[in-house]
């Protein structure tokens, strides 16, 4: 699941210039590129391709189109962060050309697929990272019909966010606590974004107001997943104000999910992103990470423990800059 930010010369060559073959002295992360080749399964081998190399997805999509092979960023995406199989014929294609691209043994990540997907059919199996420019579009519309500034006026002074997952791997739902200070008078609501996961169904999506706050309007995009709720405070805050609020969201609407992920378009103060799972449904494996854009390299990687009976992992940020921040997690 991802909250979006609220108002946040090779072309003929057989073999990409901007890539260089991997050393015979592997580095550590290359030599985890070695061993996922071997054992799979294929997204974190493409992931680890991808992360060698150094590639944005942009320019992957570049090289692809320059073998005559069309592949949107979005599902380079997708296969990388194992929310979708490349099934059809168009798209193991693909996946060939992206073995000459990334400079991989052939059929290294056909054979991979071969042996993970067997006969699954090609669509979203857990939260798929969608591009935080797939949704932008929709995420715009929603706030000008609410008439939002760009930057809504206020600024973040601590936000703690916990999100909770269900025993059908699910998000059921996330609250907040959120201190803000306004920088210029009159400000008296704030704008809440929620993105579910495939298969989410925002009609049914549950808007919490707590202390300090009520729900004014909704608004949401079924074909995104996104809905945008006003929150409106208890006071008319004047410029230099800080205030204390609390609201959340009830989804359980979407499948499995993989990954929380929250977008920045300002900078900020702190904030503490708390993950919680259900006792029946445990991952292997979580972990935190950074990007500055949508599509860019996740990078400030960091293995997350599991604490308490239940299973809850956590990090915290401390002066937030515009960008991304995230945690996900493996389920086997």
């Amino acid at each position: 699941m991802r909250q979006h930010p609220t108002p946040e010369a090779d072309a003929l060559s057989p073999v990409p210039a901007d890539l260089s073959p991997v050393s015979d002295a592997l580095s550590p992360v290359s030599a985890d590129l070695e061993q996922l080749l071997r054992t799979g399964p294929f997204h974190l081998a493409l992931r680890a391709a991808l992360a060698v190399r150094g590639l944005p997805l942009q320019r992957v999509q570049h090289h692809l189109a320059d073998r005559g092979v069309k592949v949107g960023v979005t599902s380079l995406s997708y296969w990388q962060q194992g929310a979708r199989r490349p099934q059809r014929a168009e798209s193991l294609r693909a996946v060939r050309e992206l073995e000459g691209v990334l400079r991989l043994p052939p059929e290294s990540l056909i054979r991979l697929l071969l042996r993970d997907a067997g006969n699954e059919p090609e669509r979203p199996t857990a939260r798929a990272y969608r591009a935080l420019v797939e949704a932008s579009g929709s995420v715009e519309r929603l706030l000008s019909e609410l008439e939002s500034p760009v930057d809504g006026g206020l600024h973040t002074v601590g936000h703690h966010e916990r999100v909770r997952i269900g025993p059908g791997r699910e998000l059921v739902g996330r609250d907040s606590q959120h201190v803000v200070r306004a920088h210029r008078d009159g400000i008296d609501r704030y704008l809440a974004v929620h993105h579910g996961d495939p298969g989410c169904d925002p009609s049914r999506v549950g808007v919490r107001a707590g202390q300090n706050c009520r729900t004014g309007r909704v608004r949401w995009h079924r074909e995104t997943g996104l809905i945008v709720a006003e929150l409106l405070f208890d006071a008319r805050l004047r410029a230099g104000d800080t205030y204390f609020f609390e609201y959340g969201f009830e989804d359980g609407t979407g499948g499995p999910s993989s990954e929380y992920v929250r977008g920045f378009s300002f900078a900020g103060g702190q904030y503490l992103m708390q993950v919680h799972f259900d006792e029946a449904a445990l991952p292997v494996r979580c972990r935190r990470f950074t990007q500055e854009t949508a599509g860019a390299p996740r990078t400030a990687r960091q293995d997350l423990t599991l604490s308490g009976r239940h299973g809850t992992v956590h990090f915290v940020q401390q002066g937030v800059r515009p960008g991304i921040l995230g945690v996900d997690w493996d389920w086997e």
